[in-house]
């Protein structure tokens, strides 16, 4: 049988990529105290704004990360409209980013990347 994913993207700064290639490509790294949530975004287009136009002037360079996610798990987490109709995001609260991890389908890779 085979299991449905879907596909999610991450923008993100260097420090946050550095953990997840220490993690093997396979899991997000723990949320610091002041993030109370993860959030992978819904389309590649908001995940390059964030990375691009964010997290470059705060780090000096963005990424954008794809990884597959199991749906069925997936269902908890409502979809959030941060903005107009494509700044789609899913919540994860800090304390269920294990499991979330546990639910990754494959590895996360790094699709763009900004400087």
């Amino acid at each position: 049988m085979t299991r449905t994913t879907t596909t999610l993207w991450r923008p993100t700064g260097p420090e946050e990529l550095a953990l997840v290639e220490a993690s093997g490509w396979v899991a997000w790294p723990p949320r610091l105290p002041e993030q109370p949530i993860f959030y992978p975004v819904l389309n590649e287009d908001y995940a390059v704004r964030i990375a691009r136009d964010w997290n470059v002037p705060a780090s000096g360079s963005g990424y954008v990360t794809r990884f597959e996610v199991d749906t069925a798990f997936l269902g908890r987490y409502p979809v959030r409209q941060a903005g107009g109709e494509t700044i789609l995001e899913l919540w994860v609260p800090s304390e269920e980013l294990d499991e979330f991890n546990a639910h990754i389908v494959g590895r996360i890779e790094v699709v763009r990347e900004f400087h």
